[in-house]
């Protein structure tokens, strides 16, 4: 299942602000529900709880956790029946001195199902479980080259991550005729298949032991990729993981970057593609429809008063209050949000003209 940008935003949140908070001893209570659970067996496994804890013999810490756990037993009363995808709450006395009490409680219904059930006292909540929701653990092997060079790198979540790069020895085309043309054409092939067989060998040492990697996809000008790609130069197990060969124009940086412009019939379900598909419409509009979009913080915020905005792109280069106060003006009119990274070519230039923008449900005169 697919996390959006809003939701990973909003965990990544809630998550740094529980993550401020420790307990002088364990008394931080968190409670993790799954999916399809019973919520009823776990309020009576608290009440449970909550009866055994006076056996804690400190005085304070007895107090802090059954006085976490009557909180903790308040909130999920709130709760009918446990959430689609389960729920997650956290429970605690957060007083900075100790001897004072402010007890609070939170809750969170994670964005992918939840299959773990947890309670646990201790002297910080346990967030390992909503941190792996974070984690990008699926990959992609990019492969960009010609018969002048080769680069290797891992695209994981919306980053690009150089590994590996080498060159040739492939001399130019020469303009000698008879034998001599013939000898340097031998010449060509050879230093040709030498860096094949080089930029093989470093496919399979980057790719070959990592099962997380979900395709290989390999650009380059010309029939040069063809060639490398059919011919004996990669090892089989390496070669199955290739999915897609696009023709682009570029090697290096610019070439991964042009490979990813190309790649969204492949990576359609991946964030990093629908970053770019968003973004390229904001910006297709804007050219040929500059009535459909507006940017900028007060004109964006003005449209978003008035309904007029169908999808908010907020740069998350932007302060958090800002972001909530967009985010609370779109829930009035049931506007889209898309919180857009710096990660990709397109977010950063969301950032640098002006970090919000928003594409219009109608068009307006200018």
């Amino acid at each position: 299942m697919v996390i959006t940008a809003v939701q990973r935003y909003k965990l990544k949140k809630f998550l740094e602000e529980l993550e401020r908070y420790k307990g002088r001893h364990t008394e931080m209570v968190s409670v993790y529900i799954p999916e399809g659970y019973d919520i009823n067996k776990i309020n009576q496994h608290l009440s449970q709880e909550q009866g055994t804890a006076g056996n804690i013999k400190s005085t304070s810490t007895r107090k802090n956790v059954q006085d976490s756990l009557e909180r903790m037993l308040q909130h999920l009363k709130l709760f009918k029946v446990t959430p689609p995808h389960g729920l997650a709450a956290f429970a605690g006395n957060v007083a900075e001195r100790e001897g004072q009490s402010d007890l609070q409680v939170w809750s969170i219904e994670p964005p992918v199902p939840l299959k773990v059930r947890i309670y646990r006292c201790d002297k910080e909540f346990v967030l390992d479980p909503l941190q792996e929701m974070l984690e990008v653990k699926e990959l992609y092997g990019l492969v960009v080259m010609d018969r002048r060079e080769g680069n290797i790198a891992l695209l994981k979540g919306k980053t690009i991550i150089p590994v590996a790069k080498t060159t040739s020895n492939v001399p130019g085309k020469t303009k000698a005729g008879g034998q001599s043309s013939q000898r340097y054409m031998r010449i060509r092939e050879g230093e040709a298949k030498a860096f094949y067989n080089k930029l093989g060998e470093y496919m399979r040492e980057q790719f070959i032991d990592k099962p997380e990697i979900k395709g290989i996809i390999v650009g380059g000008p010309g029939p040069t990729k063809y060639e490398f790609v059919d011919g004996n130069f990669i090892t089989n197990e390496v070669k199955r993981k290739i999915i897609a060969i696009k023709d682009i124009t570029y090697t290096g940086e610019f070439g991964f970057q042009e490979l990813l412009d190309k790649c969204g019939d492949v990576l359609a379900e991946e964030d990093v593609s629908r970053e770019k598909k968003i973004m390229n419409r904001l910006f297709e509009l804007l050219a040929t429809k500059p009535g459909m979009v507006s940017y900028g913080p007060a004109e964006v915020m003005k449209n978003l008063q008035i309904g007029l905005v169908d999808t908010l792109l907020l740069s998350e280069s932007l302060a958090d209050e800002s972001i909530e106060q967009y985010q609370k003006e779109a829930e009035r009119f049931s506007t889209k949000v898309e919180i857009i990274s710096t990660e990709t070519r397109e977010g950063v230039q969301l950032r640098d003209i002006g970090k919000i923008a928003a594409i219009l449900r109608y068009e307006i005169s200018q």
